[in-house]
């Protein structure tokens, strides 16, 4: 498999039914990363208080304990982005009106109040998603295109789902649900197709796609891991004591 090339499409190979000879295709990035992670992709939605949440289940508690627990992972990807705005890879995908790190905080602070640092603990999970995100935006290249195609394509697409859902069963209002609303973004479908386009772009010299692949599958063991840790921690409402 050749998958050391420039440009937003990556050749690969496959066995062919017809000829059971090996034959050429071509996949852009955001397509294998997709096939590479669709079964994680299930998982996470099945998983912990991301599917508690998804089933109309959970607390405010356990939701709060998400959301500060992924707060580090976005600083430090946004951080990153920010640093590396300016190479190849990232240029196009360093976009401020997709940062999510204030709108994070100020729902955390909605739902737990201003001693949050001190009432929501940051978990081991949470840490190491954080120290990964971290090391992937001090590399800023291939690994932190993945982390962004992870969570902003999500919180783009199922996150609106999640909204929705969050302000039926928890009854949340709109100020503890910013997380999800992205003001400076007209059409959100328009501007998920030109992000992915985006992602298939960062496939410059330097890149490695099935490195960038790698990533994405490890941000998503790190992500459901979170949400696991969470349930275990905050299985009900006693998480408010």
């Amino acid at each position: 498999m050749n998958q050391r090339v420039p440009g937003t499409l990556v050749n690969t190979r496959h066995d062919s039914r017809d000829s059971g000879t090996a034959a050429p295709t071509c996949m852009s990035l955001g397509e294998m990363l997709r096939e590479a992670t669709r079964d994680l992709h299930v998982e996470a939605e099945r998983s912990g208080v991301i599917g508690q949440l998804l089933r109309g289940g959970g607390t405010r508690e356990a939701y709060a304990l998400l959301l500060r627990n992924l707060l580090p992972a976005y600083r430090a990807m946004e951080d990153g982005l920010v640093r590396h705005a300016r190479s190849p890879a990232l240029h196009a995908m360093a976009r401020p009106e997709l940062f999510r790190t204030a709108a994070l905080q100020s729902d955390v602070e909605q739902l737990a109040g201003s001693s949050w640092r001190e009432s929501l603990p940051l978990l081991p999970a949470g840490e190491r998603y954080a120290e990964r995100v971290a090391a992937a935006a001090a590399d800023g290249s291939g690994p932190l295109v993945a982390h962004a195609y992870l969570r902003y394509l999500g919180d783009l697409s199922g996150g609106q789902i999640m909204k929705r859902l969050l302000a039926k069963s928890l009854g949340l209002e709109a100020d503890a649900l910013a997380f999800y609303d992205f003001p400076a973004i007209a059409d959100l479908s328009a501007f998920k197709s030109e992000y992915r386009r985006a992602i298939d772009g960062s496939v410059v010299e330097g890149v490695n796609p099935v490195d960038v692949v790698d990533e994405a599958i490890v941000g998503f063991r790190l992500a459901i891991e979170l949400s696991e840790e969470v349930a275990r921690v905050c299985p009900s409402s006693a998480c408010a004591d």
